[in-house]
């Protein structure tokens, strides 16, 4: 068992295959493999997961430049697109955590 701490504001995790609310549960608990590839993330909460309002969401679509310094600023937009569909975007929750209140 892992425990995963995430903001007290946080969604509820939504059911597997539900659009992404940003609970940022999978993010907070394992890397991903765009961060274990580009950030050289092994484990713990994923440096890109950023509290933005109300949900989190991936800093690394948002601003890859700040991560990916090598990035030229003209690239951005690409590099944003690539990194949705590597993130699987508006593909529904992957995460198969169980969630305890």
């Amino acid at each position: 068992m892992k425990t995963v701490r995430v903001h007290a504001q946080a969604p509820a995790k939504p059911r597997q295959g539900a659009p992404c609310n940003g609970c940022g549960i999978c993010c907070a608990g394992w890397p991903c493999p765009l961060s274990r590839l580009l950030l050289a993330h092994r484990r713990g909460p994923c440096p890109a997961l950023h509290w933005q309002g109300q949900r989190y969401r991936c800093d690394l679509l948002a601003r890859p430049r700040v991560y990916l310094a090598w990035l030229p600023a003209r690239m951005e937009p690409l590099a944003r697109r690539v990194i949705a569909r590597w993130i699987a975007l508006d593909e529904g929750c992957d995460c198969d955590a169980e969630v305890e209140l």
